[in-house]
Formats: C-alpha cells, structure tokens, sequence
C-alpha cells in the first residue's frame, strides 16, 4: 500500500495537539508514516510562550516513519498556512493527508484515507477524501460521495490541488453566472455563498469555503464516511474561526472505532447523503431561531395528527 505523508497545521494550543498527535499514535498504519508538522510563528508577545511550548513538544514526538518540524518565522495565519503547506506538500509527495491541531482521530483513519488515496487515484471525478462527516438521523451507507470538498480530516492528490481557486470573486462570479447559489448553499439551508462573499471582501479569511466552491464548481466529489472518523476538540474561545460552545454541542458526534472495508461505489452525489447533510442544516437553522423552531414541532405535529385520523 502506497501511504501519504500526514500534515498538521499547528499553532498556539499545545494541550489540544497532544490529543490529536496521541489519537494519531494509536492509528493503524502510523509507525508507517511520515509526518510533517507546520508550526506558525507567533502574532504577538501575547502568543510567544505557547508558541514556544508547542515547539518544544513538537521535538518530543514519535511513533511514526518520521518526524519533520517546519518551523514559520513569522505568523502566516491558518489559511495562508494550509494553502502554502499543502501546495509545498502536495508538490513533492503527490498527495496528501491534512490534519489541524484540534482533531482527534479515530484508529482506523489513516487506514480509511488511505484506501481511498490508492483506490480513486486515477478517478479525475473524486477530489477528495473527507475523514469527518456531520452527526445524521438518517442511516447512512458506510461511505458515500457528496459534490464538493471538505475541511476537517482531509486529503487530497496534488492534480486535485491544483484545482483550487485562490481568488473568491472569481469563483463568485461563477456561481452568480451559472445560477448555482441554491445548490451550492443545500437548496438555501445554510450559507456557503455567503461565507465565499465574506471571504472575497476579507471579512473573513477561509481557505476552506474556497476549497469547496472549487471543488464544486469543476464538478468534483468527496468521499465521506458514513460514520465520522474525526471528533474536533477546538470548538472553544482559542479556536481561530470557531469560538462557541454551540458548534461542539451539535458537530460533533460520537466517533466510529470501527475498520471500515472500503470497496469501489459509483461517483455520483448520494440522495441519502444530501438529504442527510440538509436536514442537519435545517436543525442548525432551528435551533438557532426559537420561533422557527416551534413553528416546525407545530408543523410536524399537524402532519402526524392528519395522518393517524
């Protein structure tokens, strides 16, 4: 089996990358593998002795193929970070498994990724390989393709990189041109064609939404796991785009422990899936609007009401 190099983006929280670097100690497959780890340079005084602390700790790990440090000397910011690293990465190894340091992995996500690397390598359709998926009612198949890409866990190959678009309004543009906003946002359920605005007016500073819309846009699939493969400590006020309690109470799920035997299904956007993936944005889109909320128990109730009458 061919192995990618494993690349954590860290910065300033080294009680929660002990996590992520033990979960990652315990995976099948990770004496096998070389990691590479970029530490980001401090923002300012306030910053330096954690900094340092993560440095430290960083000299101390093992348990893998390898170890590599590559230390930024100055503050390049989470999103200027992944995109060089994984550019620089993705260069010279062809691929790559991209991890931040606040997930905690479940042992058999290396063996997952991985699977999938080799077995849709040559697949032009499949973008990526996606290690987390959101908490669902709906029974999922064990994996499944969605359109698109993903963040948290992730990995990709260097000809699917190349595919990313750095510039938002171009990928704005697009969207607007070919009347995709509604499909891109899950029939309008949650706000990604907002975010890539925010994005392109530097209100916010996400690598991520840019990700996704390329991906998207060039008719691109993700492969999810039915069950997430990826749990995310850093739902907390240190989180550098994530900083509510909320977000952790309805993200995260339980994480599969389970070997998940990975054989080839058809590239094509899952029902099941998407239909899993909206619902839980109308949940999001509930609970964060209390009137909404008994507005839809009202609603369901009438149904149900009518239907057993």
């Amino acid at each position: 089996m061919s192995l990618s190099p494993i690349v954590i983006f860290a910065y300033n929280r080294p009680s929660l990358l002990k996590q992520t670097i033990d979960a990652l100690q315990k995976n099948y497959l990770a004496d096998l593998s070389d990691l590479i780890i970029y530490a980001d340079g401090s923002k300012n005084s306030n910053d330096l002795n954690s900094v340092n602390e993560v440095r430290t700790y960083l000299k101390t790990i093992t348990g893998f193929k390898s170890v590599k440090i590559i230390e930024r000397e100055r503050n390049y910011g989470l999103s200027v970070s992944i995109i060089d690293g994984v550019t620089s990465i993705v260069n010279t190894y062809g691929r790559i498994i991209v991890l931040e340091d606040d997930l905690i992995t479940s042992p058999y996500y290396l063996k997952f990724i991985n699977d999938a690397l080799n077995m849709y390598e040559k697949d032009e359709e499949v973008i990526s390989v996606q290690g987390y998926v959101y908490p669902s009612k709906i029974n999922l198949p064990e994996y499944f393709f969605i359109k698109g890409a993903d963040c948290q866990g992730w990995a990709t190959w260097k000809r699917g990189w190349d595919l990313f678009e750095a510039d938002g309004n171009k990928l704005l543009n697009e969207l607007r041109q070919k009347n995709l906003i509604k499909d891109f946002n899950f029939d309008n359920n949650y706000s990604y064609f907002k975010m890539l605005e925010g994005q392109a007016k530097g209100i916010i500073n996400s690598w991520a939404i840019r990700w996704y819309a390329s991906a998207y846009l060039k008719n691109k699939f993700t492969l999810y796991p039915g069950k997430s493969l990826i749990f995310n400590t850093g739902f907390s006020n240190d989180g550098t785009n994530t900083n509510n309690e909320y977000l952790s109470n309805n993200f995260n799920s339980k994480i599969n422990l389970e070997k998940i035997g990975l054989e080839r299904i058809p590239i094509e956007n899952s029902i099941l899936g998407r239909k899993a993936f909206i619902n839980f944005f109308i949940g999001l889109n509930l609970w964060k609007n209390p009137k909404a909320l008994l507005k839809h128990i009202f609603i369901k109730l009438f149904k149900r009401k009518n239907a057993i009458s």
